[in-house]
């Protein structure tokens, strides 16, 4: 398969109704169809996906263009045209779903899904990711924290260890981040005990996972906070930096996908979709991505996985007063200036 790298780097697209940027866009050619794809993961990610589908489908040629979860939702607002929306901020994708701006579809990969992993058949889940701890097992002396209120403990009794050392999301600029940090707030009170306690450390803050893991590998960071556990899982292998899941509650997030109201080939968006969905898709998201797929069974092994439902919460922090509300709370535990 052959794909051209058209666009890397921060560019900046207009439509209509404003601007967005994209981080990367990318053309694997296949045939005469088109099939759009915009996306929050990266393209070396999903190219082995691509790789399959158009094994299936060699007619179609597949542009596949990444950015952020925030400027994928602003695309979205903005009506650009894409057949499919892939991203890992399940509440900015639902609020898309909710405000009219995915088409519904329908079909046997879809009705197989659990209630929780779908939304009005406008908006699914195709794999589950668990958001984790990593930390530096040097700087906890051989026995990093398993729950939060551990974490908490150690942070306060010896806090000139971690000072500049505790990295995580910042939930201003990240989708995900807000995701993270407001889905905290509502399963424990022990959240904001350990945003307070981490704020009074200097943190770090970050927009990526992927940056928040090397400056544990590297040493520069004790531990990094809310980390997406697919990115952890292909990098973490052998050396100082562990993942953990605590034991207390470990989100699990859906990355989902929706077919845009102004998809041009919205048949295509639908045919990847279900492919996605799909025994072979699914085998391929877990084995070739390093996404786990879809698995109620894994979800029941681990009482301490929490799935963030695709339900009305997800809404609520999405309300413009209640976000600057939080954002406002989160700033004055956090970065206490």
């Amino acid at each position: 398969m052959r794909h051209i790298i058209i666009a890397a780097g921060l560019t900046l697209w207009a439509s209509i109704a404003g601007a967005y940027e994209i981080e990367e866009e990318a053309v694997f050619e296949g045939g005469e169809a088109e099939l759009s794809i915009l996306s929050t993961t990266d393209t070396e990610v999903f190219a082995p996906l691509i790789a399959a589908f158009q094994a299936s489908n060699p007619g179609v040629t597949l542009r596949y263009t990444v950015a952020t979860s925030q400027q994928v939702f602003a695309a979205l607002q903005e009506d650009a045209a894409f057949d499919l929306a892939i991203s890992s901020a399940m509440d900015l994708q639902l609020k898309l779903a909710n405000d009219g701006f995915a088409v519904p579809h329908a079909s046997t990969e879809t009705a197989a899904l659990p209630d929780w992993a779908r939304w009005r058949d406008q908006l699914f889940a195709f794999s589950q990711e668990p958001v984790v701890i990593i930390a530096s097992k040097a700087a906890f002396d051989g026995k990093p924290p398993r729950t939060r209120a551990e974490l908490i403990d150690v942070l306060r009794d010896d806090p000139a260890r971690f000072v500049g050392r505790i990295g995580t999301y910042d939930p201003m600029i990240s989708g995900a981040g807000y995701l993270f940090a407001t889905q905290d707030a509502r399963q424990s009170d022990t959240s904001w005990r350990l945003a307070e306690v981490v704020g009074g450390l200097n943190p770090k803050l970050f927009t990526t996972s992927g940056s928040m893991i090397s400056e544990v590998q590297s040493g520069e960071l004790a531990l990094a906070y809310n980390v997406l556990g697919s990115y952890a899982s292909q990098r973490l292998s052998g050396g100082d930096a562990v993942m953990i899941e605590a034991l207390d509650f470990t989100h699990v997030l859906l990355r989902t996908a929706l077919i845009p109201r102004t998809a041009e080939r919205a048949d295509l968006g639908a045919t990847f979709l279900d492919f996605l969905l799909s025994a072979e898709g699914q085998q391929l998201v877990e084995n070739e991505t390093g996404m786990p797929r879809i698995n109620e069974a894994a979800l029941a092994a681990g009482p301490h996985l929490r799935p963030i439902r695709l339900d009305p919460g997800l809404l609520v922090f999405m309300d413009p007063l209640m976000r600057q509300q939080f954002l406002n709370e989160w700033t004055a535990a956090v970065v206490q200036d």
